[in-house]
């Protein structure tokens, strides 16, 4: 039986996954592709600390040339994460002829065009399968699965730190702050949750899968962006009053030959999919013209279940290796240079249903005042919620009014002018509300 040999570059918490299922499954591998998978060299920064994986010594080095330069090594696992020195990694790696496998969505979301117009350029491999969504296979149905369909939206909960975060809240009515200290002693935040909880994570993730499916490069700095920080548990109260469940989404959207395309909080029907996905779990929901909707959910992290994912891509390309078809499917369901450039529809022009909570001073006509402003910028509303009513006069109040479709320019504008009022006190909330798309 053939042996094809591999090479790791990082040996956290993802690639010790990976070094367990090979060791552990390498029969069932073996049985399933046809060729043995020898993990031949780990380069990692610590070689003689203890993990939870046993290696023999002469395994692992300290140095990640002894596994780019070496002759043997097939397939190069980038794991080590971050921009540099994993892009020069990558490139060296397919610059001596290997294929390579990586998790590193921050690296695609940045220097992706780049590394996957080399990897074309060169006839090698690239898998990139748990960069998003950990063990969810949703960057092989997108280029494979669906090949058929133009793409007409991508609905996501692919953060499972603010997916937890915010399922914590709703279900147990715990504060932002406290259901975050809580994320970080069981892992599932960082000690600076801010990649997370500030959207950016989710953001990385949406610019690959958006650029994708529509075939077009979307850098995830112009994406609009809008993390959970402003979210109190007060608004997760409303929130299911009003029958609905606060999730951060990614959102891409094809309309009228602009890409919308955006990472915020929303408020979703609390019959929806969308809100009965909870704690670290990831969702995706795909709509194309042939297939109609579909929906994958798993686990977006972890060990095994990002190992698992990096595994898959191993074995998908030692079979174009064992059947001389490297490059078969382009690395973006296109060929890189012939990647389309449909430009981003601004933010401000997208129309939807809103949210909004202001604290006000208790007075005659505040209502009435608020409702003109919104009235003046052509916003309509849909219900208006006061509680409080009845405190001493002068004291706070909140009150709560969901808004019918109006554009995000209009709204904008409504709350500066509104800000201005000497009775509302402190920062207005707004949460945008995603209404269940037709079939």
């Amino acid at each position: 039986m053939q042996t094809i040999q591999i090479g790791l570059i990082g040996l956290g918490n993802v690639g010790t996954g990976v070094v367990q299922i090979l060791q552990q499954q390498a029969s069932l591998i073996a049985e399933r592709l046809g060729a043995r998978l020898e993990l031949k060299r780990v380069a990692t920064q610590h070689p003689d600390r203890e993990r939870a994986v046993q290696l023999p010594p002469a395994q692992l080095t300290g140095d990640a040339l002894e596994v780019l330069h070496d002759p043997e090594i097939a397939i190069v696992v980038e794991l080590v994460g971050g921009y540099e020195p994993a892009r020069t990694y990558l490139l060296t790696a397919l610059q001596q002829g290997k294929h390579v496998v990586t998790a590193n969505k921050a690296l695609l979301a940045r220097h992706g065009r780049e590394i996957f117009e080399t990897a074309s350029a060169l006839g090698r491999d690239i898998g990139f399968e748990a960069s998003v969504g950990g063990g969810i296979p949703i960057i092989r149905t997108i280029k494979e699965g669906f090949v058929a369909n133009q793409f007409l939206s991508i609905s996501c909960i692919i953060n499972g730190t603010t997916n937890y975060i915010l399922s914590q809240m709703s279900d147990h009515g715990l504060d932002f702050q406290e259901v975050l200290r809580e994320a970080q002693a069981l892992g599932y935040a960082e000690a600076d949750p801010s990649f997370d909880v500030d959207g950016i994570d989710a953001a990385q993730k949406i610019a690959l899968l958006a650029s994708l499916a529509f075939g077009s490069w979307v850098p995830y700095e112009a994406i609009y962006t809008e993390g959970i920080t402003g979210l109190s548990q007060a608004d997760i109260a409303y929130a299911r009053e009003l029958g609905y469940r606060v999730k951060l989404l990614a959102l891409a959207k094809l309309a009228d030959g602009r890409l919308d395309v955006r990472v915020h909080p929303a408020f979703v029907a609390a019959d929806s999919w969308l809100a009965n996905v909870n704690g670290v779990y990831n969702a995706i929901s795909i709509r194309g013209d042939v297939v109609g909707r579909n929906m994958l959910i798993g686990r977006g992290a972890g060990a095994l279940p990002t190992g698992s994912a990096v595994v898959g891509d191993i074995v998908d390309v030692a079979r174009n290796i064992l059947k001389d078809s490297s490059g078969r499917v382009p690395p973006q369901s296109y060929q890189a240079h012939s990647l389309q450039e449909v430009p981003l529809q601004e933010v401000d022009d997208v129309v939807g249903k809103y949210y909004l909570r202001f604290q006000v001073v208790d007075q005659p006509r505040v209502l009435a005042t608020i409702a003109g402003i919104l009235g003046e910028h052509a916003i309509s509303l849909e219900s208006v919620l006061q509680k409080g009513h009845g405190h001493a006069q002068g004291a706070p109040v909140s009150v709560v009014m969901m808004t019918h479709e109006a554009r995000e320019r209009s709204v904008r504008k409504a709350l500066q002018a509104i800000a201005t009022l000497p009775t509302i006190q402190g920062e207005t909330v707004r949460v945008r509300v995603e209404e269940a798309e037709e079939e």
